[in-house]
């Protein structure tokens, strides 16, 4: 059975006849005489453990508490007799002389998986279970719990102690599965019934951040001074090379940049039985996640509540939260990596009060690991086999329940517990890595070495980055994108009239290429497309598609930097050009960059071809931070992509998540500025340089400047271009310019 747990519920007050039926003594039948609870330390975890179970049912109703919403769940009246059957059975019909069973018929109705005690009732049909009554069940446990109290007044023999230790740990497990099965009943509803209304969420905070551990030998496993699951040992040791692990779980935020990413959807990310499953049973979000309009929300305890993009994502499947490393650059921890972590690692946060967190290791034995002897001995060795393991606790762990060796286990493709996601990362490097591009390797150096640092954002789009700023187009509050689309199917008629026949129609920065066929469907006398981009992978790819869907057009790619000059091949020189440069790209640029770059284009160009080209325009602040902060979080991981470039291509060592985005609006030179801003102190290797940052420094990675009519069509004319055209969206506004070489 997985491990699990319980919350304090102070402020609650369970029904009054639940708890009366739960703790009333009635007289002792296997001798001994009543002992006070401060007496006998374990007969009051024992009392306050019992206590727990019934306080988590206040707020259901006898028919809640019947029902079963799938084969994995039980319903909670089922749990609340199998916890006590596992002391009558365990503990009190073979260590209390005398001992009368409440009744004989529920060894078989409660029994959950002992082959050694008998059969037992099927577990998909506990549902079934009508009889007995919620009042009988709470009559039994009345009936067991008095017994204990007898039995736990003796001196007790250290195996019985031990028997009684993994009884309570056992019903704790089950206050968890409780809590996560009733949640499970009630979100089938449309009521989404509340389990209880105090629930705590999870916790809002920073992204996570990356700590080192230099590895070596670890001790894995629990000592034998404290009781543990017989799973967690014996102790012994590991060897683990370096490795750094996120300091808090990933985040709804960060979750929702990988959906929208289409990490749901594309089967690189991940594993063939994970993919198999996903396709099977359509996952596109999280167990739990609904949405409604433009908003998600979740199933909780508390109901249905709007997801937190700062909270930790939970109920997710091992296969999801693999998928999620791979594409996040990361992976997930090893259990062994994981607990050396949490004993020497400093600063790990949300370890044992959010979710539990998945690992990359399969649940099996320990070196010398031997099951018990007897029925007991079934409790965790006969499930070493086809499951994953999880490591900490969760919002429904009781205090002092889990531990750093504490080994949870769930099938792969488990998602209704309250599982989450710790990313780690390898920190040592392959020594036949490819040489980095001298080109990169200069401008990073450079860039970090500058006061305030600065990168270049043309490094932005490698083939990650290249996916990323797709998904940014397709956010809400991405504007410019679907702005200029509506502009462009509505004016290429109007552009293709004045071209003249064969034009070569030349794009800067092409990425996936979607606009131009907006000019390729208006035009025929387009007759060759080169397009020009710096990410080889996402050229090649856009320009196969456009070979399929247009055959009779000339592709002739190049991959480049178009801030260069570029190559025409020579047949084609003396043909009409027609530049195509949309997306406002410009807006990237220092105004003397840009003057350059346009400069460079008419010396490059005959008289009379043309240029249409994008340009944000000036508008309200907000609509601006919206756009280049959305709430999904593409744009964030956009540009921490950046680092985790420099980290593959130069040998680097950040910490992407140690870094926040934030996109700042700077008046004086009509701009959006994107930065990287360090959330703590720390230094960072580069190609062997080391580069310190102080706790809010930022690195520049990015301008969009915004213009106005008169400043962008004045910037061109300065540059040598005649305006031709103009056309000005409404709200939010942006230009698209026809200009003329002079």
């Amino acid at each position: 059975m997985p491990s699990s747990a319980f919350r304090s519920y102070s402020k609650k007050a369970p029904r009054p006849e639940v708890l009366n039926g739960a703790l009333a003594e009635a007289p002792c039948t296997s001798g001994g005489a009543h002992v006070d609870a401060c007496d006998a330390p374990l007969l009051v975890r024992f009392l306050a453990v019992r206590a727990r179970t019934v306080q988590l049912i206040a707020h259901l109703s006898d028919e809640d508490m019947v029902v079963q919403s799938m084969p994995d769940a039980s319903p909670t009246k089922w749990h609340l007799a199998h916890t006590t059957w596992f002391f009558e059975r365990f503990i009190l019909r073979e260590r209390s002389p005398g001992y009368e069973p409440f009744d004989d018929r529920f060894d078989f109705l409660f029994n959950s998986y002992y082959e050694a005690v008998g059969a037992r009732h099927p577990r998909p049909m506990r549902g079934l279970l009508t009889r007995p009554t919620l009042k009988q069940i709470l009559e039994y446990r009345r009936h067991v719990d008095t017994q204990m109290r007898c039995l736990l007044g003796q001196p007790l023999e250290p195996e019985v102690d031990a028997r009684v230790q993994l009884g309570l740990a056992h019903e704790e497990q089950h206050q968890e599965l409780l809590v996560m099965d009733a949640m499970h009943l009630f979100a089938q509803s449309a009521l989404k019934s509340v389990f209880d209304p105090e629930w705590p969420l999870a916790a809002s905070g920073r992204a996570a951040g990356f700590r080192c551990s230099g590895g070596g030998w670890a001790r894995i496993g629990a000592s034998a001074t404290h009781f543990a699951f017989d799973n967690e040992g014996p102790q012994h040791r590991v060897w683990l090379a370096p490795f750094a692990i996120a300091d808090r779980l990933v985040t709804n935020g960060e979750w929702l940049s990988f959906m929208s990413a289409g990490g749901y959807q594309d089967a690189r990310f991940w594993l063939s039985d994970g993919w198999e499953q996903r396709c099977a049973e359509d996952w596109q979000s999280p167990f739990y996640w609904e949405r409604h309009g433009d908003r998600w929300f979740q199933m909780t305890p508390a109901s249905l509540q709007p997801i937190d993009p700062a909270a930790p994502v939970l109920h997710v499947s091992y296969f999801e939260a693999d998928a999620y490393a791979r594409w996040a650059g990361a992976r997930l921890p090893t259990e062994f990596e994981w607990e050396h972590a949490v004993r020497t690692v400093q600063g790990l946060e949300q370890v044992y009060d959010t979710a539990w967190q998945w690992t990359s290791s399969s649940y099996a034995p320990y070196p010398r690991f031997r099951a018990a002897a007897g029925a007991v001995g079934e409790y965790n060795g006969k499930f070493m086999s086809g499951q994953m393991v999880l490591r900490g606790a969760c919002i429904a762990t009781p205090p002092g329940h889990a531990r750093a060796s504490y080994r949870n286990f769930y099938r792969a493709g488990q998602r209704w517990m309250f599982s989450g996601v710790r990313l780690a990362q390898d920190v040592d490097q392959s020594s036949d890595a490819p040489d980095p591009d001298p080109e990169f390797m200069s401008d990073v150096l450079a860039g970090l070495t500058r006061q305030p640092k600065v990168l270049s954002p043309k490094y932005f789009y490698d083939d990650r980055g290249s996916d990323l700023f797709e998904a940014i187009c397709e956010t809400p509050e991405y504007y410019p994108t679907r702005t200029e689309i509506g502009m462009l199917r509505r004016i290429a008629p109007e552009v293709a009239s004045l071209l003249a026949d064969d034009t070569m129609l030349l794009e800067l920065g092409s990425g996936a290429s979607i606009k131009t066929r907006m000019l390729l469907d208006a035009s025929p006398k387009l007759s060759v497309y080169v397009p020009v981009d710096i990410s080889p992978d996402a050229l090649h790819a856009a320009s196969e598609r456009l070979r399929m869907d247009y055959p009779s057009l000339t592709i002739l790619p190049q991959v480049a930097d178009f801030t260069r000059p570029l190559e025409m091949p020579a047949s084609l020189k003396g043909q009409p050009v027609l530049v195509f440069f949309p997306g406002s790209t410009i807006g990237n640029f220092e105004h003397d960059q840009a003057l350059a770059l346009l400069r460079g284009l008419r010396r490059g160009l005959g008289a009379g071809d043309r240029l249409l080209i994008g340009a944000d325009q000036v508008k309200d602040p907000a609509t601006l931070h919206a756009a280049y902060d959305d709430a999904a979080g593409i744009t964030a991981a956009f540009n921490r992509n950046l680092l985790q470039r420099i980290n593959r291509e130069l040998d680097g060592d950040f910490n992407p998540l140690s870094f926040r985005h934030e996109a700042r609006w700077n008046p004086r030179f009509a701009r959006i500025e994107m930065h990287l801003v360090s959330t703590r102190a720390q230094i960072v290797s580069v190609a062997g340089r080391a580069f310190s940052f102080e706790e809010g420094e930022s690195i520049h990675t990015e301008n969009s400047h915004k213009f106005t009519r008169e400043s962008f069509t004045g910037l061109a004319a300065e540059a040598g271009w005649v305006l031709e055209r103009e056309w000005i969206s409404g709200a939010p506004s942006f230009g698209v310019f026809l200009f003329r070489a002079r």
